[in-house]
């Protein structure tokens, strides 16, 4: 069994940067897919990034539209923990953030297989 526990998040201003961070135990998760996603209220969850490990030595990251060129999601194994660096926040962006795993994989997981799930962090970007 997985546990996540995300950490990072708070009230910031828009143009402003956040790190969050998913700290991750039970289990390592250097041969899983990771990923963060968010929940504004009213809406559904959404993917925000992901990070999957495709050969031994290769990662490959992916992100919503909403979010490329200003996040960067990023994991040290050696600390099971995965990261979300975000900048240039904006209102927008306002959500609980969630960390996702999945059993180890190496292609690009669906949403059911995602199997472990931290309890969020709240992000609040006010203009």
């Amino acid at each position: 069994q997985v546990q996540l526990v995300e950490s990072g998040g708070g009230s910031v201003q828009a143009g402003d940067s956040l790190n969050l961070s998913c700290a991750a135990s039970g289990r390592t998760l250097t041969n899983s897919a990771v990923a963060w996603f968010r929940q504004a209220p009213g809406k559904e969850r959404e993917f925000v990034a992901g990070h999957r490990r495709f050969s031994p030595y290769r990662y490959e990251a992916d992100y919503s539209d909403s979010v490329k060129g200003r996040f960067a999601i990023s994991r040290d194994n050696a600390k099971s923990t995965v990261y979300l660096h975000m900048n240039s926040l904006k209102p927008e962006d306002t959500a609980v953030y969630y960390c996702a795993a999945t059993l180890p994989l190496t292609r690009t997981p669906t949403l059911s297989e995602y199997a472990y799930w931290g309890k969020g962090t709240q992000v609040t970007v006010s203009s």
